[in-house]
């Protein structure tokens, strides 16, 4: 599997609404990071489906690189 590209070697704080989804880009070819704006389509990565719980602030990963998808759990510290 290809690497995806890195927009940025931080999170991405986002306040979220409860009830709503949101489409976390992982190829990180989107302009509208950290959510999918369909530039995948050539690649072999889809976007992640969040669906928010409660309403409040989340960190979406900025690296593409997390483990906890789309959450950041801190992989950039390590690129």
């Amino acid at each position: 599997m290809a690497d995806p590209q890195i927009p940025q070697k931080s999170p991405y704080g986002v306040d979220v609404e409860a009830g709503k989804s949101y489409f976390w880009c992982s190829c990180g070819k989107s302009a509208k990071q950290p959510f999918c704006d369909g530039s995948h389509a050539d690649t072999e990565f889809t976007p992640v489906k969040y669906e928010a719980q409660e309403s409040k602030k989340l960190f979406f990963c900025g690296c593409k690189f997390t483990k906890g998808q789309p959450l950041c759990d801190g992989s950039h510290n390590a690129l």
